[in-house]
């Protein structure tokens, strides 16, 4: 039998004695080591030793200025991140055991490519717009961004933001001004806000007053001039209208006839008998 015979022989027997559930299978926590499962290590840990029949596996922190952040059988921990300050660089978050150190831009400054090891000055962002620190950490060429309604934003700058209107209900205020995206609100006192409008509301009701006192003279006085010119009924009863029997009625005169008065009408000669002369 040639060695190719052999060899299949050997493999075919293998196999025969072979069965799936001899497969050694470890959980997510642990790792296959020479046909055993070895525990990782914790985050924050990294391995010393593996496993073997007697001991489990033997892992010790990661020294200052590295971290691990997972489970891991790894012997060494990674270095923390160094944020270079001539890069325009400067610390977000301290790094620990367990995570890396995160930096960021400088004030004014945003990453100039995804990677963000090197930042790049801003431009101004102009009024009516404001600068977002979010943007340059999503490593954004522009981080400035236009005000919303209810912010402002009046100044030229590399780092001011959009800053909120203020609330004039909150300051006991009433509002005088609305505010834009380049300027804040006016507020003003609640008193005077008061007054502005009960004045003019005072001044239309005195306006509305005098006008009805004075329809009221011409009134009256055109009135009195109608019954003066026509004249009073009281008057006009009281005096007397001549009648045609009163005009023909002459006056009557009294003279002295031997010492006793005589009546005589006027325009009528005075005529006595010649017995009364005597």
């Amino acid at each position: 039998m040639n060695r190719l015979g052999l060899l299949g022989l050997l493999s075919a027997a293998l196999l025969g004695c072979w069965e799936p559930g001899d497969a050694l299978t470890c959980s997510d926590k642990q790792y296959e080591y020479k046909g055993r499962c070895c525990n990782r290590c914790r985050p924050g840990e990294k391995l010393v030793s593996e496993c073997d029949k007697t001991e489990t596996s033997v892992c010790t922190l990661c020294e200052m200025g590295q971290y691990q952040q997972s489970w891991t059988k790894e012997k060494h921990c990674a270095p923390h991140d160094i944020c270079e300050h001539n890069a325009g660089l400067i610390v977000k978050t301290h790094g620990n055991a367990t995570h890396n150190t995160v930096c960021q831009c400088q004030p004014g400054m945003h990453c100039s490519d995804t990677s963000c090891q090197t930042c790049v000055e801003n431009q101004p962002c102009r009024p009516g717009s404001g600068f977002v620190a979010a943007k340059a950490m999503e490593r954004k060429t522009s981080p400035c961004e236009p005000c919303a309604e209810g912010t402002f934003s009046n100044v030229s700058s590399k780092t001011e933001p959009c800053h909120p209107w203020t609330s004039c209900e909150e300051k006991g205020l009433a509002l005088k001004v609305k505010g834009t995206n380049t300027s804040d609100v006016i507020c003003e006192s609640g008193r005077r806000s008061s007054l502005s409008v009960l004045i003019p509301v005072m001044a239309a009701v005195v306006t509305c007053l005098v006008g009805v006192c004075i329809y009221c003279l011409v009134d009256r006085d055109s009135r009195r001039r109608v019954q003066k010119e026509a004249g009073m009924p009281g008057e006009n009863a009281n005096k007397q209208q001549p009648t045609e029997q009163d005009e023909n009625v002459l006056p009557v005169q009294e003279t002295l006839l031997r010492g006793q008065p005589v009546v005589q009408e006027d325009g009528k000669e005075s005529r006595m008998s010649e017995q009364e002369m005597v």
